[in-house]
């Protein structure tokens, strides 16, 4: 069992990151409840596996499960579903005293910690992510959002949970290409400034992606708490510290939007792709060694995951994918900044890229 704590000024919380967790969650979340009820937003494909756990073991301790079923996929964030939710939850007689409890991976977190933020100006909600991405990602540091017609988590606000609860355990059902595409996000805790992290994941990625408990424990905790540190630095990305987190996120999302949000590349799988094209394209700069690059690639297709344009199957032209990075939200001025890298643990932020030598980068990459 791991405790990590997210330090922050009036919004600290707590991970508990413990095989078998979700099976006896009461004991954890009692303190956290301040109703003799929840209401437990979640997805059709987690809801089947492990809604009647959850409820079993709240009921157990005389906390009333009033539960929400979504559809399961990227496309329940957006402006409909959220108003379908928050009407529910209406309809249900959610006070600002009651807690939602986001069950299922970052579609489910980031809908209902927005839900939280905005019924009746903020209730209480935990996090209990049923992803690897989640676990690893989404479920920690607050960002909430729904997606729009411009573009991915353009709607949203920042929203702490006052606690998450992590289940390694939970991985087992997780089909084996969200579980890759969760791989992702803890590779980019390694690129980012953790070159031995990054060794790890190369000589431990096999074990992990065989579910191995001990390799998926090791990675979620060491992950989390990279996260809770650079969020506890930078909680809303006010210094810049916390857009660290965005590596491969600028190619990424670009790609997300070529493919429509759709299942034909989901966001792990991009923001992979992304990362592999953010490592070439610091090469192609002059800030990294081809030889690092080339390592970032080779691990990214060694665990089954896109690593450049082809691999993810987008065709689009660099102007193109430049058209939708305009709508990043890192937008400033005009300027969009990228996060690039000096090598394998070093990434930094360049605010001097000109979009057309991207675009440029873009279409002669493979």
């Amino acid at each position: 069992m791991s405790r990590i704590s997210v330090n922050l000024e009036g919004n600290s919380y707590d991970i508990l990151v413990e095989s078998g967790a979700l099976n006896a969650a009461a004991a954890e979340l009692k303190e956290h409840i301040q109703n003799d009820r929840v209401f437990v937003v979640t997805d059709t494909n987690v809801a089947a596996q492990w809604l009647a756990p959850l409820q079993a073991d709240l009921q157990k301790s005389s906390i009333q499960v009033i539960h929400h079923i979504l559809p399961a996929g990227e496309q329940t964030k957006s402006w409909a579903v959220l108003e379908q939710l928050t009407d529910w939850l209406l309809d249900e007689g959610a006070e600002r005293s009651d807690t939602l409890i986001a069950l299922g991976g970052g579609v489910i977190g980031d809908l209902t910690g927005f839900a939280a933020a905005i019924l009746k100006r903020g209730c209480h909600f935990i996090q209990m992510p049923t992803s690897l991405l989640a676990q690893v990602d989404s479920s920690v540091g607050g960002k909430t959002a729904i997606n729009s017609r411009a573009g991915k988590n353009l709607i949203g606000r920042f929203n702490q949970p006052k606690f998450v609860l992590i289940d390694p355990l939970v991985l087992g059902s997780l089909p084996d290409r969200e579980l890759r595409a969760g791989y992702a996000e803890v590779v980019k805790y390694g690129l980012i400034n953790n070159a031995s992290f990054f060794q790890w994941c190369e000589e431990n990625s096999a074990k992990l992606l065989d579910r191995d408990p001990e390799a998926l424990t090791y990675a979620i905790t060491e992950s989390v708490r990279a996260k809770a540190g650079i969020v506890a630095e930078d909680e809303k990305e006010l210094s810049g510290r916390r857009a660290l987190l965005n590596l491969g996120h600028t190619f990424g999302h670009a790609l997300e939007a070529e493919t429509g949000y759709s299942s034909a590349l989901v966001h792990g799988e991009a923001v992979a792709a992304g990362m592999a094209l953010a490592f070439w394209y610091s090469v192609r700069r002059g800030h990294c060694d081809e030889a690092d690059a080339r390592r970032v690639e080779t691990h990214l297709k060694g665990a089954g995951l896109p690593h450049s344009l082809k691999s993810a199957s987008v065709k689009a032209s660099g102007e193109k994918l430049v058209q939708h990075m305009l709508h990043d939200k890192k937008m400033t001025a005009g300027n969009l900044p990228f996060l690039l890298a000096n090598g394998v643990g070093q990434t930094f932020f360049a605010t001097d890229v000109d979009l057309q030598d991207v675009a440029s980068f873009l279409d002669q990459a493979e």
